[in-house]
């Protein structure tokens, strides 16, 4: 699954929710020719955005080329089952991806627009944040 090779700090602060303001950057086509981008925004783990590229791959077999645009940073730490209040932060559990309204997740190419358009929505049904499925501008 997606993860840091190393941080900078092993644990971060939750922080506000800034993920429900649209994206700024990182929301055109700009490798494959289709993509699925978010309309919504969540933290998305590494193992739902591994789970959708699997969805993806399986789906189109041998065929395309799937680019992953997002990858999870942020560390997510949890405190054990039955744990007593206090004693320190937990150890990181898994790692998220902030997922804008707007950010393209995925992109595709080397397939025709309906394989295309499957793949994104096996891809869809693994992710926590409703989805569209896109094309490049000018296509």
């Amino acid at each position: 699954m997606l993860m840091p090779k190393k941080t900078k700090h092993r644990k971060s602060h939750k922080g506000r929710a800034r993920f429900k303001r649209t994206a700024t950057s990182g929301y055109d086509v700009s490798f494959g020719k289709y993509g699925l981008q978010s309309t919504q925004g969540k933290w998305v783990t590494s193992r739902q955005i591994e789970a959708a590229r699997r969805a993806m791959t399986r789906y189109v077999q041998r065929g395309g080329k799937i680019w992953i645009r997002i990858f999870p940073h942020r560390p997510i730490t949890t405190k054990g089952a039955e744990v007593p209040m206090g004693k320190g932060k937990g150890a990181v559990d898994h790692f998220v991806q902030e997922v804008k309204p707007g950010n393209m997740i995925f992109e595709i190419d080397g397939v025709d627009e309906a394989t295309a358009r499957e793949a994104m929505r096996r891809a869809s049904h693994k992710l926590p944040v409703k989805t569209k499925f896109v094309t490049r501008f000018g296509e």
